[in-house]
């Protein structure tokens, strides 16, 4: 592992972006979604992710100079027309749709079609917690994932996050895939040539595997809780939720339809909608209760849960967010970790382009 301070790997992407034709403002919100993704510790959404984003847009699947449109809105909901621009510019402008609209009348839900892979949904959940709000953010992915008692890829790994806003305390923050582990965990694994806990993928005969490659040779990611005989059907049910609401309600594709992130996939024959969905809620405090009550409250609930009993004294009870937020803090100071993979692929395509490259702090 090789450390970058963020800075370098910030003024990297932007330039990468630039170079690719994206308006300033643009370049620079695209980077700040994926240096957010490092940060928090989810390397597998970060600057890991820039050169797929290249090939997408050298494939002619990502438009650099959209037109977002509102197709469809009322006080409190708009459907948004992203015009094939990338998710990581699509998903914070209609998170800010929604938190102005909620502003105005309380709450707020916007969806997004004709979009792109829009990075953590974490980033998007949390704009809205400077405006004392409750976000929350969904996103529909290409089928890596089988159903309950099915051997077909049918859903993507369906991300939904909420974010919580405290007074005393960090905010709450639960972002989490619908799929047993999220691909990016794979990745991660087969750079670093390790093998993966069983119950995370099957090969394409339906039997548990450990290999992190077996996706590139027909298998598939499981739902969550589907360990033995748990409960898969859950995470099935949950990873269609979000399907439906990003997909069939954005009008995006869906199910086996999303589009692939990986450009040399072929794109799905007559999908029922169109590119990657989203969907996005904002929930003002105090259009349910005051807000000096909700704080009260709910630092109250963080209180209790961080004095829970732990199994271990070594290992205390964690609110949903800590570990991410703990690694915002390391890697800010210390630095972000890249493993050689991902380094060598960003100096290629500073070489390919004539960028300088990011500077390591080692």
């Amino acid at each position: 592992m090789t450390l970058f301070d963020e800075s370098e790997l910030r003024r990297f992407a932007e330039a990468v972006f630039l170079k690719m034709g994206c308006p300033g403002d643009d370049a620079r919100q695209a980077s700040d979604v994926l240096l957010a993704a490092d940060l928090r510790g989810v390397d597998s959404h970060g600057v890991a992710r820039l050169p797929g984003y290249v090939r997408l847009w050298e494939a002619g699947r990502v438009s650099v100079q959209p037109e977002m449109t509102i197709v469809h809105q009322t006080p409190s909901t708009a459907g948004v027309h992203a015009g094939g621009a990338l998710g990581l510019v699509s998903a914070p402008w209609a998170m800010d749709l929604a938190i102005k609209k909620a502003e105005e009348v309380g709450s707020s839900v916007v969806t997004v079609s004709h979009s792109n892979h829009y990075g953590i949904a974490a980033y998007h959940a949390m704009r809205a917690l400077p405006h004392h709000m409750i976000g929350w953010s969904m996103t529909n992915a290409s089928p890596l994932v089988v159903p309950t008692r099915g051997r077909e890829r049918m859903l993507g790994t369906n991300p939904m996050c909420w974010a919580f806003p405290a007074r005393r305390y960090p905010a709450i923050v639960v972002d989490t895939a619908t799929s047993a582990a999220a691909n990016g965990k794979l990745e991660i694994a087969e750079r670093k040539g390790e093998s993966i806990p069983e119950g995370w993928v099957v090969d394409s005969m339906g039997e548990i595997s450990t290999r992190a490659h077996i996706l590139r040779d027909g298998g598939s990611l499981l739902p969550l809780g589907s360990v033995g005989k748990q409960a898969g059907h859950k995470g099935y049910a949950l990873g269609s939720v979000v399907d439906l609401l990003s997909g069939v309600l954005s009008g995006a594709g869906f199910g086996p339809w999303v589009p692939p992130f990986v450009s040399f996939l072929p794109m799905p024959e007559n999908p029922p909608g169109h590119g990657i969905g989203h969907i996005f809620g904002a929930m003002r405090i105090d259009a349910f209760r005051s807000a000096d009550q909700y704080f009260t409250a709910i630092d109250r609930w963080i209180e209790r849960f961080k004095h829970c009993d732990p199994v271990d004294e070594s290992q205390p009870v964690l609110v949903p967010g800590e570990p991410e937020r703990q690694a915002h803090e390391l890697r800010l100071a210390t630095g972000i970790p890249l493993t050689p993979h991902v380094s060598d692929q960003l100096f290629a395509l500073a070489d390919r382009w004539g960028l300088p490259k990011p500077v390591s702090k080692q």
